[in-house]
């Protein structure tokens, strides 16, 4: 999960919340056969073992090792202990009807130096979960990219250098070499737009740095190295398939003006179109230096004949992080919707309906999974999560309303299976459909980790107040 940095289409109207068209009795609406229900983790956010069976260290082991970058100094040394706990949350899992899980494999558990020799310790621990995944019929998502930079090449100059790309096609060519049998979708690199915004322009993740010129060549050789790992993934003739995933969402404008206007279709190209067209066009979008000069020169610094050929390689699927919209006014974002106790989160449901339906209707409808989608704990919850069953059913039923308007959704991934290290906010947030308590590392599932159980089960949703079950 990320920071919302929401994309904006700059033409949709706000709307209150997703809406199908196809309601059964009793306000039961059912999704196609096949859907794949999931939930999602990442390797640095549950895996813990830090230093275990050879892993080199990652940017974010460096970066939470600095003061006053995690909120509450904590940092993901322990973190659930996903690896050493592994077959009981595979049993976890399969006790909740999951279908499909999606997880990040860390490249400095694979390669310790990022490069070069294969730990093989480390990727066994992938070995073993691919498998436990097909035993107990769950599908698996493997993300090759999750932000965790092996130090050893950021300290070679990380994605700022164009040789980052070719490193992370040798990466992927071991991963989908190992495990690429078993694998139903590969994930190539997760929000690019976080990465470059919070890690580069902000500081506020991993690797820290301020330098927008800079972010512009890590936003152009991440799209190279996603290239190149599709590159890969058909050189080696592995079943299943692969595509990017992006965070998206609908930024309105807040008001009629022609400012509010423009400042809406500005961000849309920063947010939105930035990450989308040269993967699905094959080009940069159109106003790019006017929407932000430094990035742009940063990308043309970087860019170099053929790239782009490359970048767009075609995919199978485009995979969709949601979290929220933004309203845009002419001087700037402000707030319109609820807000979660993320804090950035605003909560608007129809706003996933229309990033769906925007790639139905001018990116050419790919295939799309939901491979994140959540929101933390409301103060006072805890087993009892009321506003995040709510939030679920809300934003299932906008899916369903893209469904039934043609756009190809085959999955749903909530985020996020449990309680975990959530980035610079440490263990101050809690995500999760299943709470983990981090002294004991005991998991309990959550009401709504048992209404998202029956709502697998029946591959339906009812549009009716979920009432928990205790």
């Amino acid at each position: 999960m990320g920071i919302s940095s929401s994309a904006c289409t700059g033409t949709e109207q706000p709307r209150t919340r997703g809406t199908t068209a196809t309601d059964g009795p009793g306000g039961l609406v059912r999704f196609p056969a096949e859907f794949a229900w999931g939930v999602a983790t990442s390797a640095f956010q549950v895996e813990g073992a830090t230093r275990a069976d050879g892993r080199g260290r990652s940017i974010w082991d460096t970066f939470a090792a600095q003061p006053g970058t995690i909120v509450d100094g904590s940092n993901a040394d322990r973190a659930c202990d996903h690896y050493r706990l592994v077959e009981r949350d595979l049993d976890l899992m399969r006790s909740l009807g999951v279908r499909s899980y999606r997880f990040s494999v860390a490249w400095p558990r694979v390669l310790s130096e990022g490069r070069g020799a294969v730990n093989a310790k480390g990727l066994g621990f992938y070995d073993r979960l691919v498998d436990g995944l097909a035993a107990r019929g769950i599908k698996a998502v493997a993300t090759l990219y999750h932000w965790d930079l092996p130090q050893a090449l950021e300290d070679a100059g990380g994605w700022e250098r164009r040789d980052s790309a070719d490193w992370f096609a040798d990466y992927s060519a071991v991963a989908v070499r190992a495990l690429g049998d078993r694998v139903d979708r590969w994930v190539t690199v997760n929000e690019a737009k976080i990465i470059a915004r919070e890690g580069y322009q902000t500081g506020r993740f991993a690797p820290g740095k301020s330098d927008r010129v800079a972010s512009g060549r890590v936003i152009h050789h991440l799209g190279l190295a996603h290239g190149r790992a599709v590159q890969a993934f058909r050189a080696s003739g592995a079943r299943g398939t692969i595509g990017p995933c992006v965070q998206l969402a609908p930024c309105y404008p807040a008001d009629d003006s022609a400012e509010a206007r423009r400042a809406t279709e500005l961000a849309d190209v920063t947010e939105n179109t930035l990450y989308l067209d040269p993967v699905l066009r094959g080009s940069y979008p159109r106003g790019l230096a006017d929407a932000d000069r430094e990035v742009a020169v940063g990308i043309r610094a970087a860019s170099r004949d053929g790239d782009l050929d490359v970048i767009s390689a075609p995919v199978d699927f485009v995979g969709v992080n949601y979290y929220g919209p933004q309203v845009v006014g002419g001087s700037g974002p402000v707030t319109r919707y609820p807000l979660s106790s993320a804090g950035w989160q605003q909560v608007h449901p129809g706003g996933l309906t229309d990033v769906l339906l925007r790639l139905h209707r001018d990116y050419g409808s790919p295939e799309v999974v939901v491979t994140e989608n959540g929101v933390p704990d409301a103060p006072g919850e805890d087993l009892h999560d009321a506003s995040r069953t709510i939030f679920l059913r809300d934003h299932l039923l906008a899916v369903h309303g893209a469904i039934a308007k043609g756009a190809k959704v085959k999955g749903f991934h909530a985020w996020a299976l449990m309680d975990d290290f959530e980035w610079a906010f440490g263990y101050t947030q809690r995500w999760g459909l299943v709470h983990v308590d981090f002294e004991t590392l005991q998991r309990t599932p959550k009401d709504s980790a048992r209404w998202y159980q029956r709502v697998a089960a029946a591959n339906a949703v009812s549009s009716a107040t979920p009432s928990p079950r205790r």
